[in-house]
């Protein structure tokens, strides 16, 4: 597997590694973020460029989830991973969190293009509507009819760019969800980056995204 250089928490390992930290109140206080990148970085290495949108700043997206206090586990995919079947061990990763006493909603997923499909799965599987979740870049109006299995559960926030073939609005999906959903958000930029937007640490999603981890539901209005 091509691992980001940088010594972040793998998926492998972390749930050993959170039972330990979990056991003082200290890290029930904490909260965490799973970060799921884009479907490019799961074909090319790190360093490599996409031809029109440039190289994935996978480093640096997680560094700066965590410079804002939050605790990151991630780790770079590789082989073309089957969304459902990688959601469902990232589903027993967060139960066992919740198991050591950490709150569902100091936990939330959040995933970039095939991340963010992840990410919705992840959703429907583990289906606590106490759990928070951005989805970026990862809607577009057929998949109500292509992906009909997909129940959103959680609180819930969406980023799109209207440049983006994949720049619409979920609330569809919302509304053919059957998990009562506390919050849900959606925010509609505008960077005419197309769907490069998701490959830098722009200000105008992480902003959001960081906010939305800290339960700042409020924030997005």
């Amino acid at each position: 597997m091509g691992f980001a250089t940088r010594s972040y928490l793998l998926i492998s390992v972390a749930v050993v590694w959170l039972y330990f930290i979990s056991a003082c109140e200290a890290g029930r206080e904490q909260r965490y973020v799973f970060f799921l990148h884009n479907r490019f970085l799961e074909e090319h290495e790190l360093h490599e460029e996409h031809p029109e949108y440039g190289r994935v700043y996978y480093n640096e997206i997680v560094s700066r989830l965590e410079q804002s206090g939050l605790m990151v586990i991630s780790e770079i995919r590789s082989g073309n991973v089957d969304a459902a079947s990688y959601a469902r061990d990232i589903v027993a990763q967060i139960d066992s969190l919740i198991t050591t006493g950490i709150p569902p909603d100091h936990i939330t997923v959040v995933g970039t293009s095939k991340g963010g499909y992840i990410a919705q799965y992840v959703s429907t599987l583990a289906s606590n509507p106490d759990l928070n979740f951005v989805f970026v870049a990862s809607f577009r109006d057929t998949d109500i009819q292509q992906i009909p299995d997909i129940d959103y559960c959680g609180n819930i926030l969406t980023i799109f760019d209207t440049s983006d073939s994949f720049g619409v609005s979920a609330i569809e999906r919302r509304a053919t969800s059957t998990c009562h959903i506390e919050q849900f958000r959606e925010l509609e930029l505008s960077t005419g980056m197309g769907h490069g937007f998701l490959f830098r640490p722009l200000d105008e999603w992480m902003e959001p995204t960081i906010a939305w981890a800290k339960s700042d539901y409020e924030f997005i209005d």
